[in-house]
């Protein structure tokens, strides 16, 4: 509920909203909420998300960018910058974040975008010695899939209470399922993939598990 309100609100900042202080009006026996102005000067905020247990925000700007509100304010530099690498726009772009279950003690983070060819990928990077700055040089691709059209690509990534990383990938569009992806088995389009990425199985960074 929390990162709900927070996401509202932080969206709502972004949005245009000329009443500063609107109310959500509850259902029957419902808490009123109410929109609080949380941070400005975002671009194209699309994910929301923090390592447990961790005060900071985390947010994910669709241009390519990850972007930190510390105590109320936004960070001028940038968690993460890999727009060079992206391709964004309309269902394109950076689209998520999810931080190992274990990053208080490894540093990792996984990130889902669209590439300058505008194929979908996964990719695993490090904390740097700076707590608010990764490290953009240890990124590692996990997974990679071509994509038909420029959008339906999905874009969640988030870790489960198993500690396996979970993917949803979209049917790759265009409009109508024209390539009927989400009944067929012999391609990744239109699926959730589960993963195990703390561990290496042969060449593959990452290990299927064995109760997939």
């Amino acid at each position: 509920m929390q990162i709900l309100v927070c996401l509202i609100a932080l969206f709502a900042a972004c949005s245009g909203e000329t009443d500063p202080d609107p109310v959500i009006e509850p259902g029957p026996g419902e808490p009123t909420a109410r929109l609080q102005l949380i941070v400005s000067g975002l671009d194209d905020p699309v994910h929301l998300s923090a390592p447990a247990g961790d005060a900071r925000l985390f947010v994910v700007e669709q241009p390519g960018r990850i972007r930190i509100v510390q105590n109320g304010q936004l960070l001028g530099t940038p968690f993460l910058d890999i727009a060079s690498k992206i391709s964004s726009g309309g269902e394109r772009g950076l689209l998520s974040v999810a931080f190992h279950p274990e990053y208080a003690s490894n540093g990792l983070f996984f990130v889902n975008y669209t590439d300058n060819q505008g194929d979908t990928r996964v990719e695993r990077y490090g904390v740097s010695s700076d707590a608010n700055r990764a490290d953009p040089a240890s990124g590692k691709l996990i997974l990679t899939v071509d994509q038909p059209a420029s959008n339906h690509n999905g874009g969640q990534v988030a870790f489960g209470r198993d500690g396996y990383l979970y993917w949803t990938l979209g049917d790759g569009g265009s409009a109508g399922d024209p390539f009927a992806t989400g009944q067929d088995l012999g391609t990744l389009l239109g699926k959730i993939l589960r993963l195990d990425v703390s561990r290496a199985c042969g060449s593959l960074p990452y290990c299927v598990p064995r109760d997939n």
